[in-house]
């Protein structure tokens, strides 16, 4: 049965080459059977306002330091001026009296990209939905954006991070199975969707055309003060940073990440400024052949996405789903498995892991130390266990999301 069902998922990719992608409507949302009381921010309002698409960026807040110490910092013991999330000092410390907040964002349609706010995000997952589809899940801890969208819905993966981060959530809807699971967590206080308690932090912008909704994370302080929600910073160590980069490695300049013929990205690395850029997929491509890329930007700013370090985890995906032509994946991310490490030109295979649910993704060496990411962002591609690493005739290494269900 899982056979035909394989079958059927890969003639539906396939489908989905042949024209242009348009994710499946997010399911109406029916009343979950008993569960914890429901948060009051989960309960629906028309009354959330819109916003002229005018939104001013904050100004950043955090920089490496002047003298970069040599030993680094973390993966414990992280002085109190800096982020544990991106090994960079924040000019103003007490902004990370808070939890990091988590916001799910869009990545098809391509004609509702360039997305707002990416470039703020400390870390972001892009991970696979299903039917070859990817989105975002955005980290904010130190820094905030006023602008953070387009907001879309929630997937069992995103519990993982939730978890691990100890963040509020901030997104669209869910599958009814999917927010079952949410409202009935130990988290279910820390869901935000839009509603009449989350104005200010959720709203809508450009109303009269495709009316996105996003959201301004510099907001969520105030209303978990408004709510009662404990927003207590949690445990964030875990991540180890250096500014040298480490021994090993493979000269990368470009590196392709392929989810399917309709989401592929590239990850070219600048020596000038030290970072890598995002490509995306620019039409679907039935072989890496025939991709086609463009520069992914901020809506915000008009400025490259761009990442100081890029890291891809294999990770086992289960459908959960018995139907032939769907998908619903649950992706458990405890424990370990194999990963990469782009930073400085280099690629290096490593070990990911994540011992707990309360953990943070951390990255181990061969012998079991940390090894050390560069000081900044980083973006996480969330691949599947038996995906594929390949070095092209050209030198630029390729991987190729293989499902493992």
């Amino acid at each position: 049965m899982k056979i035909f069902r394989k079958v059927m998922i890969f003639a539906m990719l396939f489908i989905i080459g042949c024209t242009a992608i348009v994710p499946s409507p997010t399911p109406v949302m029916s009343t979950p059977s008993p569960v914890p009381a429901t948060p009051t921010a989960l309960q629906p309002s028309t009354n959330t306002p819109t916003l002229e698409p005018t939104a001013t960026q904050l100004p950043p807040t955090s920089t490496p330091t002047p003298s970069y110490p040599l030993e680094g910092y973390g993966p414990t013991g992280f002085p109190s001026n800096i982020n544990p999330l991106t090994g960079l000092e924040l000019k103003d410390p007490s902004m990370m009296n808070r939890r990091p907040v988590l916001v799910k964002v869009e990545n098809l349609p391509r004609s509702d990209r360039p997305q707002w706010g990416l470039t703020s995000a400390d870390i972001v997952y892009e991970y696979y939905t299903e039917l070859g589809t990817t989105r975002f899940a955005a980290l904010y801890f130190g820094d905030d954006s006023k602008q953070v969208g387009p907001i879309r819905s929630a997937r069992l993966f995103d519990i993982n991070l939730v978890r691990g981060y100890g963040a509020m959530f901030i997104f669209g809807s869910a599958y009814e199975g999917t927010y079952n699971r949410l409202v009935s967590s130990e988290f279910y206080q820390r869901l935000m969707i839009e509603s009449s308690n989350t104005i200010g932090v959720i709203s809508r912008i450009e109303p009269n055309s495709r009316n996105y909704e996003v959201a301004d994370t510099s907001q969520v302080n105030a209303y978990t003060q408004r709510m009662g929600i404990d927003n207590t910073r949690p445990n964030l160590e875990g991540m180890f940073f250096q500014m040298q980069k480490p021994d090993g490695g493979k000269e990368s300049e470009s590196t392709y990440v392929r989810f399917s013929s309709a989401i592929y990205n590239r990850w070219d690395y600048d020596p000038a400024t030290q970072e890598y850029a995002r490509f995306s997929d620019e039409d679907n491509a039935y072989s890496p052949d025939q991709e086609k890329y463009l520069q992914l930007v901020d809506r915000n700013t008009n400025s490259p996405i761009l990442a100081d370090n890029v890291v891809v985890i294999y990770v086992r995906h289960t459908d959960i789903d018995t139907r032939p032509s769907v998908e619903v994946l649950d992706v458990s991310l405890l424990g370990t498995g194999k990963a990469f490490v782009l930073r400085d030109g280099m690629l290096y295979e490593v070990t990911w892991s994540r011992q707990t649910e309360s953990s943070v993704l951390t990255l181990l060496n061969a012998d079991g130390t940390p090894f050390p990411l560069k000081p900044g962002n980083t973006w996480v591609e969330v691949l599947a266990y038996n995906s594929i690493l390949e070095q092209q005739k050209d030198g630029a290494f390729r991987f190729t999301f293989m499902p493992d269900w």
